[in-house]
């Protein structure tokens, strides 16, 4: 996938995808986000336990998926299982071994591959349409296909679905920070960023060295192969007073490195921002307290920092 490519192949891969979440685009997509999202929110029952994973974060990040591929809605949950299994390896649960695991992966291939032969030389929007008809994406082996899919998928799943359920864990740990942005909502665009900065959705990207590098006393050769803990530096202390306090005012919250940098920092980052943001505003407009009420379920993964389940009960 382009995550792992180097340019000019990277630039016209990422290019051929980056108009789903060009500015006007985006700015189509705002009234859509927040009619599902007033929609999920006004099902959730008042004073009653349920899994805000479940009837929350994977709903709605789904339903964003679906759109974002003009995808089968009756079959997005097929998404959230793909993107589950993308990263998944027998020791998490998810999947028995990994011959299952590459069972379910060219089951993606093949569901996708149907969708590109079907807009062929059509017009849209949507990432299939985008794939299949630019001009340097329309030959892609199935493989690379696969590969840039699972890309999206995660990118588009696991990152924000997370955040959204960090971001109730963490305004739990933290209940004076709901009351901040409660009574000040003006502090929500800042508010997202410190989630994700706190919550760092995924832990860290590996990348290779191509020259010689000097860095705080150590040689890092050309070829050397770095792991980039983004979990790491979103709480370095050197950088973030307080850094394992989630803080809504965080005068540099901004400055997390949960979307990479350079050529690979997240072409979706605004997407994910705008749909954080939504949440929050609709979530402050009809609920005084979200509780969770018991430790949350963790997934089991060194790279994908993330929910299972988070038992709440929501107070109008």
């Amino acid at each position: 996938s382009f995550i792992a490519m180097d340019p000019p192949k990277h630039d016209h891969q990422r290019r051929a995808v980056q108009g789903v979440v060009a500015p006007l685009n985006l700015k189509n997509l705002e009234s859509v986000i927040r009619e599902r999202a007033v929609a999920i929110l006004d099902g959730l029952p008042l004073g009653v336990e349920f899994d805000w994973v479940e009837k929350v974060s994977i709903e709605l990040t789904t339903q964003m998926l679906a759109i974002l591929f003009d995808f089968p809605f009756e079959d997005r949950r097929k998404l959230t299982r793909w993107s589950d299994v993308a990263t998944a390896s027998p020791e998490t649960g998810i999947v028995e071994s990994e011959a299952q695991r590459r069972a379910e992966l060219m089951e993606c291939v093949e569901y996708f591959m149907n969708l590109w032969q079907q807009r062929i030389g059509k017009e849209g929007h949507d990432l299939i349409t985008l794939l299949a008809n630019g001009e340097n994406t329309r030959d892609m082996e199935p493989m690379e296909y696969l590969g840039n899919l699972i890309l999206l998928i995660v990118g588009g799943n696991d990152t924000t679905r997370n955040s959204m359920s960090g971001s109730v864990y963490g305004s739990h740990l933290f209940p004076s920070e709901w009351e901040k942005v409660r009574a000040n909502r003006d502090l929500i665009p800042n508010a997202v960023s410190e989630i994700i900065r706190w919550q760092t959705p995924l832990a860290y990207m590996r990348r290779t060295a191509l020259e010689d590098v000097d860095m705080h006393g150590k040689t890092i050769k050309a070829g050397d192969k770095v792991a980039m803990w983004y979990a790491s530096g979103n709480r370095d202390e050197r950088k973030f007073d307080d850094p394992d306090t989630l803080l809504f005012d965080r005068n540099n919250a901004r400055n997390h490195i949960s979307f990479g940098f350079g050529i690979h920092r997240c072409f979706g980052n605004r997407l994910a921002e705008m749909q954080l943001q939504i949440l929050w505003e609709e979530m402050l407009q009809r609920f005084s307290k979200i509780e969770v009420v018991a430790e949350p379920r963790r997934n089991i993964s060194s790279f994908v920092k993330g929910y299972t389940e988070m038992k709440v009960i929501c107070r109008g």
